[in-house]
């Protein structure tokens, strides 16, 4: 009897086409070095280089005739998939910190690590202690890792996956953020790139307003790319602090939409609102930010004393920030109240919604467990009543349940055993948990000592390499990343 041996062709192959997307995006940094009179060459080579690599992967031979089960030796199955989402970050944040690496603007390998890593998971937790001084080429190809990672390069690439005759529903299922997958077509090819055609839109459209508002070409091709991958790079010291107001209020609006269900604004533009408005992790995520703001902005108003406008604009754009996991900063908020910094912590956890570029346990998650624990209080009550739990009109099965319930635990008890970690490793309490909490959720800022006015470069060595892995961990939804260091995983039947 055939082992089901592990396909690595495919592999091989897609791995192959990601660097090759990497490496050809890497050469559009160029232009802008050329035109702010820098050095092209380490992106040039940083770009040669990833090519490089994707054509000697893409010469992997077929496996040897019999050994596999599959009619096609490029068939993925569920094993493949999960191996090339993990391979394939894996190879992006390998490759990706070439450019930091060539042009010595990160000579460390752990800061150079870190940087891309936060990157490609948009994190937006940052080593570099003086963003402005930066070469603007390599910041545009910091930005861009953002935007990369904010849909998910492999989301893109199952869009051309027909042209290499490779299924990719796996790698969707894999990759996709969220723990529903709702399909906009049948074929995840073209589901894929209508969630690109939205993404690439609204990042055009953002772009051109910022750019109409008086930013300059450069701060809104920064901007718009890191907005809405939700990741929160900025090429300024102040972050949007630096942005007049009518700017702020610009990316506060594409920072929600942004922690949008992509299936959710899919449904918008096609003006089909009675299914929209069915979400019920829409509903909580807008009641969630307006209740919020106003206690933000009650609270900021009375305790700094700023005029009401200001108080509103900064509560609004952190509040919205914090729970789409965007990271961009206007104020310290950790100097507001004790009250408001624990509220913003919280928030680290919370994310948006499932289907977004955000980070984060995700709405839908939280609402589940407070539904289902609200029911068990019926269900004391009355225990031989069957009580079903709803969400959009819709009973949930079990397995969904459970699913998300082990989700929770797991996400708890891996941001205990990493604070754990942290603290091992020198950081003070309030510095661990902030760290492992706005790692973990993909959000940039924390508090401690890696706060909103604070960065990461001061970390040592092993902290910054425990926190990649826990970005990536974070981004990949657990699962992905953790079902590979189970014996079940690598049993060949």
């Amino acid at each position: 009897m055939n082992k089901r041996l592990i396909n690595f062709r495919p592999i091989a192959r897609v791995v192959s086409v990601l660097l090759l997307i990497i490496g050809a995006l890497m050469l559009t940094g160029m232009p802008f070095s050329y035109y702010f009179g820098e050095s092209m060459l380490p992106l040039l080579y940083a770009g040669l280089t990833t090519i490089g690599a994707a054509g000697l992967l893409f010469l992997v031979p077929r496996a040897p005739r019999g050994s596999l089960p599959q009619p096609s030796d490029l068939t993925i199955r569920k094993r493949e998939g999960y191996l090339i989402v993990a391979l394939s970050w894996t190879a992006m944040v390998t490759f990706g910190m070439l450019p930091y690496l060539y042009s010595g603007m990160l000579p460390n390998v752990a800061d150079a690590l870190f940087e891309t890593v936060s990157g490609m998971t948009t994190t937006g937790a940052s080593t570099l202690s003086d963003i402005e001084i930066q070469p603007r080429g390599l910041l545009y190809w910091r930005s861009l890792t953002q935007w990369i990672g904010g849909m998910g390069i492999i989301v893109l690439t199952v869009a051309i996956f027909p042209l290499l005759g490779i299924g990719g529903i796996e790698l969707f299922a894999a990759e996709a953020p969220g723990p529903t997958s709702d399909k906009l077509h049948p074929r995840i090819s073209e589901t894929a790139k209508r969630l690109w055609f939205i993404y690439v839109g609204l990042t055009l459209l953002l772009g051109v307003l910022m750019y109409v508002m008086g930013l300059s070409g450069y701060d809104a091709i920064n901007h718009s790319l890191t907005t809405m991958a939700t990741g929160g790079f900025s090429v300024y010291n102040g972050s949007a602090g630096v942005f007049p107001p009518r700017i702020q209020y610009l990316i506060t609006i594409f920072m929600f939409l942004a922690g949008v269900n992509y299936t959710v604004l899919y449904l918008s533009i096609k003006m089909r609102w009675s299914e929209v408005w069915q979400s019920d992790e829409l509903k909580a995520y807008i009641g969630l930010v307006i209740v919020l703001s106003l206690f933000f902005t009650a609270r900021v108003w009375y305790i700094t004393g700023n005029p009401l406008e200001q108080s509103f604009r900064e509560s609004v754009f952190q509040v919205v920030s914090l729970i789409t996991t965007t990271g961009f900063v206007t104020a310290d908020y950790t100097s507001w109240a004790p009250s408001l910094t624990m509220i913003c912590f919280v928030l680290l956890f919370l994310g948006a919604c499932a289907g977004s570029t955000s980070g984060g346990i995700k709405i839908i998650r939280n609402l589940v467990f407070l539904k289902n624990s609200y029911l068990e209080f019926r269900r004391i009550v009355h225990p031989q009543a069957i009580i079903p739990l709803r969400l959009n009109g819709q009973i949930v099965p079990g397995r969904i349940i459970t699913h998300i319930f082990n989700f929770l635990l797991l996400y708890l008890i891996l941001f205990v055993f990493g604070s754990v970690v942290l603290s091992v490793l020198g950081l003070d309490f309030m510095t661990a948990i902030g760290a492992m909490a706005t790692s973990l959720g993909n959000v940039g800022p924390g508090i401690g000592e890696v706060g909103p006015v604070d960065n990461f470069s001061w970390l040592s060595a092993p902290v910054k390499l425990v926190l990649c892995f826990v970005m990536i961990i974070g981004r990949l939804e657990l699962f992905t990343v953790l079902v590979l260091f189970t014996p079940y995983f690598w049993r060949l039947n």
